[in-house]
């Protein structure tokens, strides 16, 4: 049986290219949920997809996106396209730590530009023949893409280069803006082309495609979708001056999974997170893990690695054994420092230079005795800084060559053409250290594959005269800002803008006994060969394997539109409140209790205004004057507060700083719980906590009667944070004897009294009205944050209790789709007011039902 999935590749491979219309697709395009789907173009056929059940066809296939395929091409004497493997494509060499029976489908663009008659048949034969879907992208438009937008916005801006006036990356433009997100939208619809969404997993590769995630998830809710970033991410400080960078930031929170190089990267990214969309996220079981509207969106540091076995295979072609012989003969007696980089400005060639000329002035003895070869690969981009950086360096190599060479020395060999890899391995294996000083570096991989070549084979130890059975050594100076760095603990670290510190770096690498040099590669050959490419895409597609795990487990509503676009992924039970179904359940009932909380419930979180509205008080006094209803307004507030607020709601209970007091109406005093009397741990907490507020701008210390709360809402979120960390730790030292409880909220650390919070009020009512033989046949419970799913969980706790009513209609509400012990949400506050508007025209006069009182308020507590 064919899946539905490869149906969709035999059709292509069959020429039927215009099937790929969305009118034609094999899958279904009709969303089965509710919520608002909105697409970034004008096509409204396209909707986003949510399936209860997942495929009864299980594909293992994987779909890797990138913007180049791994393959290459050339026009042969006839004019036609031919294609083979690019081998030092990663794409391709991550294959490698596929299981066999994956499927590997590519999606990407390809190097040479074809032409739209030509299309469809390459497209054909590059799926028949390498199960690879070219990516067509209009000349016009690439240009505006990959050189416009990718190259003079991101990849400036990633290696942290400001656009501080248009030599430097240039200004916005909001037209480069546009065509990245058109080729982003090309290659969304190439994966659509070959999907099978319930089976396939889709992992998509670096800066280019960093918004195709929310096209993906738009269309497929519980699409499988992975994503790692090659490239550095940027401190928050440089991030932020990106104007779309809520846009960038949205659409990597639509991938399951996001994997960078280095935990600095995955820092900056998550710092990112938490200071421009308020987000946190914690460590569990060491997995990083963002909450992002009931998703978990994991977070994966893996630094890459190299195909170890395609360079042990050059090493042993004749032609590098040639090249070797070739470059002992030309060096010799010389020892050789090697440089291996793009022409590029942040590769720090120029400073590497600069080491080497101080490290001859500083050194007359290692003049005619050391050799920097400097392998110049062309830049990837192209403009005004490349050839900037071109000149420089012919200059300084020029200057250095006339001030310390002589007949037959060049200290500086500039090698600026483009090398076969053997000549480059070969390179490698004589050199006797090897130079990154890159500025600015994603990963590098150069040093690895120095590593590697430095192990050579016996015939090249044969052909340098080096004894077979000796330990091999190398030795590496690299920049401490690329990636591969924290990997290589016996380099020797150097900032490369200190010119001396690279030089001392050179010479001492030049002069370290052999044993250490022995040592130091061991060490750097053991990593190197375990954590190859293989390893580095198995653990990756592990991971997110994981990630996915729970996908059909949970229901799914995609919101938002454009790049706003996100899926709220909840439990099956959890659906949004219908106003006529709880105004129906009203009516027919007769003992009736509702507790609602007030801020973030009944009052907009972060309003300026938090004192209730004539609308919220008109609505509390018609639901309390009802002789069925008990209504209580539940707060973290102080008393006096809210008796100030609510003085004209007669018949209205209140519950003040989470349900230590409780006054059952206007007519009572304020009851306080029996839990605790003695406040005296105040006087321990308080000065710690003025303490953290005197070193932490921003923050504010709230006191109540019971609670002391240390508010950082207005200070830096990191530092924040890491205060709060610290502080609660410090509070729970200090007061350890004390019956207090230590916790943290929506930035905020709060120290009370054990046992008391808002499930008190809940269990107080239910206790006194099952004690009174009266139960409750309806319950409304609304809430927002996390002291309110105390009441949530003690409400739904007695569904199957004697306190309630066989037949009681219970709904626990929480306000916004969130993970919540509430059965119930509506969107926002604005929701809830209108909800208990509709519940007010429904209540009973006083004097129509007085003989049918149950329970008077006031009788309550």
């Amino acid at each position: 049986m064919v899946s539905r999935s490869y149906s969709n590749l035999l059709d292509l491979a069959s020429g039927n290219f215009h099937s790929f219309s969305r009118e034609k697709k094999r899958f279904p395009r009709v969303a089965t949920v509710t919520g608002v789907l909105s697409e970034l173009d004008d096509d409204t056929n396209s909707n986003s997809v949510c399936s209860d059940a997942p495929s009864s066809v299980a594909q293992d296939r994987i779909i890797i996106v990138g913007n180049q395929l791994p393959i290459k091409s050339h026009r042969n004497s006839a004019g036609k396209l031919t294609f083979s493997w690019d081998n030092d494509s990663l794409l391709l060499q991550l294959k490698d730590g596929m299981r066999e029976d994956m499927e590997v489908v590519y999606i990407g663009c390809l190097k040479e530009q074809v032409d739209a008659a030509e299309q469809d048949d390459v497209a054909q034969r590059l799926l028949e023949n390498f199960k690879c879907v070219p990516a067509y992208i209009p000349p016009e438009i690439f240009t505006k893409y990959y050189h416009g937008f990718c190259k003079q916005h991101l990849w400036p801006l990633f290696h942290y280069m400001l656009p501080l006036n248009p030599d430097l990356g240039g200004r916005f433009d909001r037209s480069l803006w546009q065509a990245y997100l058109s080729v982003n939208k090309i290659f969304a619809d190439k994966v659509m082309e070959v999907i099978s969404p319930d089976d396939d997993f889709v992992w998509v590769h670096d800066y280019h495609l960093m918004v195709l995630p929310t096209f993906l998830r738009k269309r497929f809710n519980r699409v499988k979708l992975g994503f790692f970033l090659h490239s550095p991410f940027p401190s928050s400080e440089i991030y932020r001056t990106l104007p779309v960078r809520n846009e960038l930031l949205r659409a990597l929170l639509n991938a399951d999974l996001i994997g960078f190089h280095t935990f600095d990267y995955a820092r900056h990214f998550l710092s990112c997170c938490s200071r421009m969309l308020g987000l946190s996220y914690q460590s569990k079981r060491g997995t990083i893990g963002l909450e992002y509207y009931g998703r978990t969106v994991s977070i994966k540091i893996l630094p890459v690695g190299i195909h170890t076995s395609q360079l042990q295979s050059i090493l042993n072609l004749p032609e590098t054994q040639t090249k070797v012989a070739e470059l002992r003969d030309q060096f010799l007696d010389q020892k050789v420092l090697l440089g291996v980089d793009d022409m590029d400005i942040f590769k720090g060639i120029s400073l590497k230079l600069l080491a080497m000329e101080q490290l001859l002035q500083q050194h007359p003895e290692k003049r005619g005795r050391v050799v920097l070869v400097q392998i110049a690969n062309p830049a990837r981009g192209r403009g005004k800084d490349v050839q900037e950086v071109q000149s420089e360096t012919q200059a300084t190599v020029k200057r250095i060559n006339e001030m310390f060479g002589r007949p037959g020395y060049q200290p500086v060999v500039l090698i600026d053409k483009p090398l076969q890899f053997y000549e480059r391995i070969a390179y490698y294996v004589i050199a006797e250290c090897c130079l990154v000083t890159a500025v600015r570096d994603g990963m590098n991989l150069i040093p690895y594959e120095y590593i590697i070549c430095r192990q050579a084979n016996p015939k090249l130890n044969q052909t340098l005269g080096l004894d077979p059975s000796a330990a091999k050594k190398s030795m590496l100076v690299v920049s401490e800002f690329i990636g591969c760095s924290p990997s290589l603990s016996g380099a020797i670290r150097v900032n490369p803008w200190n010119i001396d510190a690279v030089a001392e770096a050179m010479d001492y690498a030049l002069i370290v006994s052999e044993a250490e040099k022995q040592m130091r590669h061991e060490k750097h050959h053991k990593y190197v060969s375990t954590h190859d490419v293989a390893y580095w895409a198995r653990s990756f597609i592990q991971d997110l394997e994981r990630a996915c795990a729970d996908h059909v487990r949970k229901r799914c509503w995609g919101i938002g539109f454009g790049l706003g676009f996100r899926v709220v992924a909840l439990d099956p039970s959890f659906k949004k409140l219908s106003i006529e179904h709880i105004v129906s359940a009203y009516k027919r009932t007769k003992n009736r209790a509702i507790l609602v909380d007030y801020d973030g419930t009944m009052v907009q979180p972060g309003s300026i205004r938090t004192t209730p509205s004539f609308q919220t008080i008109d609505t509390l006094n018609k639901l309390s004057s009802d002789p069925k209803n008990i209504v209580y307004l539940i707060s973290g507030k102080d008393r006096k507060t809210l008796t100030e607020w609510f003085s004209s709601c007669d018949d209205l209970g209140l519950a003040a700083e989470h349900g230590y007091f409780i006054r059952p109406n206007d007519g009572t005093e304020w009851e306080t719980s029996s839990l605790v009397s003695a406040f005296e741990w105040k006087q321990i907490a308080e000065p710690v906590m003025r303490l953290y507020t005197e070193t932490t701008d921003g923050s504010t210390i709230e006191t109540k009667e019971t609670a002391l709360v240390w508010n950082y809402q207005f200070a830096d979120p990191d530092f924040g944070s890491c205060q709060a960390k610290e502080l609660m730790e410090h509070l729970e030292s200090v007061l350890t004897n004390d019956p207090v409880s230590v916790k943290t909220g929506q930035q905020l650390v709060e120290v009370k009294p054990q046992g008391v919070n808002k499930g008190l009020v809940a269990e107080r009512l239910l206790t006194t009205m099952q004690e009174q033989g009266k139960l409750l046949d309806f319950i409304l419970c609304v809430g927002d944050d996390r002291s309110d799913e105390d009441m949530f969980e003690v409400i739904m706790g007695a569904k199957d209790g004697p306190a309630l009513s066989p037949v009681a209609e219970i709904f626990a509400c929480t306000v916004g789709q969130k993970p919540s012990k509430a059965k119930y949400y509506l969107d926002d506050t604005a929701e809830i007011i209108r909800m208990l508007e509709g519940l007010a025209p429904s209540t009973t006069a006083p004097d129509q039902t007085a003989s049918t009182a149950d329970v008077p308020t006031k009788d309550i507590f």
